[in-house]
């Protein structure tokens, strides 16, 4: 045994030597084959990388079956020690959510009763465009997007365009298939807005910066870190009580909100329709205005409907002297 073993020591261990030695420059050699082959062919290196991930998908698979079984038999022995807790939280829960479930519905019917002695007139219906923002037209100098939702699709200039979270900003150009919209943040941007908790007023004014400006604020305004602000209406551009951010800081110079949206993590939006177009129009404004020729004619609250006064002529065209028209009125 000693003797037929001793030759065939004598032969490979001078091959196993060498092995050990050069294994190194071997591993090494064979990676910057491997690599030229990649270079070379890639097609031939995508099928085998597919190749041996196919090999190992059910290998794989198969080890990692008890580790999944593991930790789902782990979690369930984690809710059921839980389980009374949940049970118990989910109550607390139902019942506060069943009291707000009857406020509400008391402060519906509240409401509807004070519309209907108002005779509140309600606003025209919300139509919404869902659309996707295909481009980023904004840079260091503008703050706007490009959406793929144009006039074909009932998107007209001047529309709100909101996200889940508020307003985002408004249509400034609409074509037939796509759309700018321009950023609150911009620096031509200027919403009206409203503090929600001392419902004072400002405008929203858009600086270039991922945070706006609240501008034509009284100095007796009381603004607070956290105040939410909502669009107040006023001017017809938005309806009021769409949320548009959150005061972030307060200072003695400017007042800046943390809108409720990240320009850079935009991907649809939704184009509102409340009806308001054409309220500040040219048209409609001089529709009101009334014409040099026409006599203005006010209804003074203490006579009866449809006895007007007329004012008087200083130059008595009208039939009636100056004293006499002032006579009347003191009467």
């Amino acid at each position: 045994m000693a003797q037929h073993g001793g030759p065939q020591q004598r032969i490979f261990s001078p091959l196993r030597t060498a092995l050990h030695r050069f294994a190194f420059i071997l591993l090494i050699l064979s990676a910057f084959g491997l690599m030229l082959l990649g270079k070379a062919d890639t097609v031939l290196i995508e099928r085998i990388r597919a190749a041996s991930a196919d090999l190992v998908s059910p290998v794989m698979n198969v080890i990692s079956r008890p580790a999944a079984s593991i930790n789902e038999l782990t979690d369930k022995i984690y809710n059921l020690a839980h389980l009374y807790e949940e049970n118990e939280r989910l109550r607390r829960e139902n019942q506060q959510l069943l009291a707000w479930q009857q406020a509400a519905r008391n402060l519906s019917h509240e409401n509807a009763r004070l519309r209907d002695l108002a005779s509140y007139t309600s606003p025209p219906a919300l139509h919404l465009v869902t659309s996707r923002v295909i481009a980023d037209m904004g840079g260091a100098y503008a703050h706007s997007v490009m959406i793929s939702a144009g006039s074909r699709d009932g998107v007209a200039k001047g529309q709100a365009v909101i996200s889940d979270e508020g307003l985002i900003g408004r249509v400034a150009e609409a074509g037939y298939q796509a759309s700018r919209v321009l950023l609150i943040t911009d620096i031509n941007s200027r919403v009206p807005v409203v503090v929600e908790n001392s419902r004072d007023r400002a405008f929203l004014s858009g600086d270039n910066t991922n945070r706006p400006l609240l501008t034509f604020l009284t100095a007796d305004a009381a603004v607070a870190p956290g105040d939410r602000i909502l669009t107040s209406g006023h001017g017809g551009a938005f309806p009021p009580g769409i949320p548009i951010g959150v005061v972030s800081s307060v200072s003695e110079n400017a007042v800046r909100v943390a809108p409720m949206f990240r320009r850079h993590q935009l991907e649809y939006l939704r184009v509102a329709d409340y009806g308001l177009q054409g309220i500040l129009s040219e048209d409609r404004i001089r529709q009101s205005q009334p014409s040099n020729d026409a006599k203005i004619t006010e209804v003074s609250p203490d006579l009866p409907d449809g006895v007007g006064i007329v004012p008087a002529d200083p130059t008595g065209n009208d039939g009636t002297s100056p004293s006499t028209s002032a006579a009347g009125e003191a009467q």
